[in-house]
């Protein structure tokens, strides 16, 4: 007999979000965890504790069977079509971890499913979301870096192997700065969470944020969240600041409108609280980034439906959906 109701977790580079949630899209309980980062055990044994604790609470709480609900698992990086995490650059200690197994070593739960976060988003869009109806869009997630999830033809485009939407790691700068994947010049060390830390540090670094610099008592201790914060209070060196960040995020998307012939682009993850101020800047940018613009259909940017919950939810739709 089917389930009806589902576990799913977000795992991110700094935290980890599991929902419980029913198939009509109600989240009845959640929780939140600091994402450990262990590498003196195993390939993912400390993430598996920390999951392993999420789910015992929630199905506590809901008074349900930690051994019988189905679980969807979210992870950034490289995730085999059998669930296993070949690589995850923003989690290296879990790189090449099978989630499934461990869970069912400290659950007894053999229905846990692990999908790309940037894929659980998207699925989450298109089932209920910013994206509901349309077939053909790119999710793209800005956190600590930049999942993504491609959907064509109302299909999660996976790949050969699963590894499919991995966007951030597009080169979107020659030589540029050094990503965690080991590569240089990667969309997300520019227009991701952890990106916009970085280009602050640089720009308080240069002289270009003397408020923030006093606000966090020095140019090297600004970090995003005072840019973000800044903006908020419409702060002009703040507002410059993600103005930059938009041409980036606009130089990213003209990639994959090029690519996937996509017009419409849902944005979450943490940095999407900056949406307000940098997706109108990023679609004015797209008229000179995209070949051909003129004669395109209109594009559209929107904000994820469900904010940082979207992956999370999303993963329990991939629960759900493997579990029968």
């Amino acid at each position: 007999m089917a389930s009806d109701i589902a576990l799913g977790v977000d795992v991110g580079g700094t935290k980890s979000l599991a929902v419980l949630m029913s198939r009509t899209g109600e989240v009845l309980e959640e929780v939140t965890t600091p994402t450990p980062h262990d590498p003196s055990r195993g390939a993912g044994e400390a993430m598996a504790e920390v999951l392993a604790t999420q789910i015992r609470e929630l199905t506590s709480r809901h008074g349900s069977d930690p051994a019988t609900v189905p679980i969807g698992i979210g992870v950034p990086g490289l995730v085999r079509r059998d669930g296993s995490l070949a690589y995850a650059p923003n989690l290296q200690s879990a790189s090449g971890a099978d989630l499934p197994a461990a869970l069912a070593e400290r659950l007894g739960n053999h229905s846990v499913h692990v999908e790309n976060d940037g894929n659980c988003a998207a699925l989450a869009e298109f089932a209920w979301g910013a994206a509901r109806g349309i077939d053909d869009f790119v999710m793209v997630t800005l956190g600590t870096g930049i999942g993504g999830g491609l959907v064509a033809n109302g299909q999660l485009v996976r790949g050969r192997s699963g590894f499919a939407g991995e966007i951030g790691h597009m080169v979107v700068e020659a030589r540029g700065a050094p990503c965690h994947c080991g590569g240089y010049g990667c969309w997300e060390r520019y227009a991701s969470g952890s990106g916009l830390g970085r280009l602050a540090s640089l720009a308080a670094a240069e002289g270009r944020l003397p408020t923030l610099s006093v606000r966090a008592g020095a140019p090297e201790l600004v970090r995003a969240e005072h840019v973000t914060a800044g903006a908020a209070e419409g702060l002009a060196e703040a507002l410059a600041l993600l103005d930059e960040v938009a041409w980036w995020l606009a130089l990213g998307i003209s990639n994959l409108a090029a690519i996937m012939d996509a017009g419409h682009f849902v944005i979450g993850g943490g940095l999407s609280v900056a949406a307000d101020f940098m997706v109108p800047s990023a679609t004015t940018y797209l008229a000179d980034l995209v070949e051909g613009y003129p004669m395109r259909p209109p594009f559209t940017l929107v904000p994820s439906a469900f904010g940082v919950r979207a992956g999370a939810l999303g993963a329990a739709v991939v629960a759900f959906e493997r579990a029968g």
